[in-house]
């Protein structure tokens, strides 16, 4: 490795577990993806989960094959959070969800219609502060937000176009950010025709602050889930188009610290055998996704070590290897 490379700083640098330092926080993890797997996950992590509850989830373009499966999450509501709201925003970009009224009619082609569904843009903005951030002093969020007290972020995690992968930061970051002033402050150069100008470290920079924005603004009262399935190279925000999915599934992971949860699954994605993740690993070092991690280190934001937990076993300690032994090929 030459001197002038920054291992972390480098988005399309992975640096191995034994090259970390700082603490360790706890992911688990289960393999059964179903939704009774998803509140088994979700019950480890709920402690501080209190008051008004928004569950912040991709909701998705009409019929995008991808996203969480609408009868876990109707599961999970009904058994865990029975009172509370699902949490969007509008879209930056023109598509399924770029208008309230549009987004309104996705939720119900794609069957988000057993809980209400609060687009938190839909009402107007409010400004949170990001503290230590280089790029931004405030995010503009969606206003409903702040009727809040707790939230779940529950994240389908995949790869993106633009972001490499789309964990729990991508989902709070971009997904909190209002449609037309916080995704435009994360995306686009004012004063210039290119609408996506902005990328590689710096939009992962971005979309951490804003992340950070949000998740200091709820304190101990937010906690986080990611859904390994179905993980295209491609985000939900792709609908129909996104591309074929050949990754095997995994499982899912919940945490109380978004790093170490977004790490977690980099990592299991990375320990998996060269055909089974070649084509996301490429989309997330092509993109320097993984500098969405290493700022998150920097800005604060958790831990990048932890111990994996194994619910399928008695709550023991594994490691990222026996996460990926035994997975099968993906099929629709």
């Amino acid at each position: 490795m030459s001197n002038d490379v920054k291992p972390g700083i480098n988005g399309d640098i992975y640096v191995p577990y034994e090259e970390r330092m700082g603490n360790e926080s706890i992911v688990y993890f289960t393999r059964d993806l179903s939704a009774e797997g998803l509140i088994k996950a979700y019950e480890q992590v709920n402690g501080n989960i209190q008051g008004k509850v928004g569950v912040k989830l991709h909701t998705g373009e009409q019929n995008g094959p991808n996203i969480i499966p609408r009868e876990w999450v109707k599961a999970l509501m009904k058994k865990d959070l029975p009172k509370a709201h699902i949490i969007e925003t509008n879209t930056y970009y023109e598509g399924d969800r770029y208008t309230t009224e549009k987004h309104r009619e996705t939720l119900e082609v794609n069957g988000w219609n057993f809980a209400y569904v609060d687009i938190m843009d839909e009402e107007g903005t409010a400004l949170l502060p990001v503290k230590g951030g280089k790029w931004f002093k405030n995010m503009s969020v969606g206003v409903n937000m702040t009727n809040y007290d707790s939230m779940v972020a529950l994240t389908h995690f995949k790869g993106h176009v633009a972001g490499g992968f789309g964990g729990s930061n991508k989902n709070i970051g971009i997904g909190c950010a209002d449609g037309r002033i916080g995704k435009a402050w994360i995306h686009t150069t004012p004063g210039q025709p290119d609408q996506w100008d902005i990328v590689m470290e710096e939009l992962m920079e971005r979309i951490s602050e804003s992340t950070k924005a949000t998740i200091d603004f709820f304190g101990k009262n937010v906690t986080y889930v990611n859904v390994m399935r179905n993980m295209s190279v491609s985000c939900d925000c792709e609908g129909l188009a996104a591309e074929p999915v050949v990754t095997p599934n995994v499982g899912i992971l919940s945490s109380t610290d978004i790093l170490a949860i977004d790490q977690a699954c980099i990592d299991i994605v990375f320990a998996m055998k060269e055909e089974e993740h070649n084509a996301l690993v490429e989309r997330i070092v092509s993109r320097h996704g993984l500098r969405q991690l290493s700022y998150m280190k920097e800005l604060g934001m958790g831990n990048n070590k932890y111990v994996l937990i194994d619910l399928d076993n008695g709550g023991r300690r594994m490691t990222v290897k026996e996460a990926v032994q035994g997975l099968k090929p993906f099929t629709y």
